[in-house]
């Protein structure tokens, strides 16, 4: 189990992965190297497969995160049954 630290970090990470990379997105499709002639550039592409990776594992990453705050907060709830 992850320590409540560790999953606020998690989640933190995650948060600014979908911040950060947009953004980086948006600059990257307005840069004049994108497009020759209105056809995507190899500079688009590369960017725009490492922009999709980088937000699939900042997801990965922050869902990880939620999973261990909610795990932390239930082993810190006591037994209902067993009022332990």
């Amino acid at each position: 189990m992850l320590s409540r630290r560790w999953s606020a970090f998690l989640v933190l990470v995650g948060v600014w992965t979908w911040v950060i990379w947009p953004r980086f997105g948006l600059a990257i499709w307005n840069d004049d190297r994108s497009f020759a002639d209105g056809a995507p550039t190899p500079f688009l592409w590369v960017h725009a497969v490492l922009i999709v990776a980088s937000l699939a594992i900042g997801t990965t990453v922050g869902v990880l995160g939620v999973r261990g705050r909610r795990a932390a907060r239930a082993s810190a709830k006591p037994d209902r049954v067993t009022g332990s």
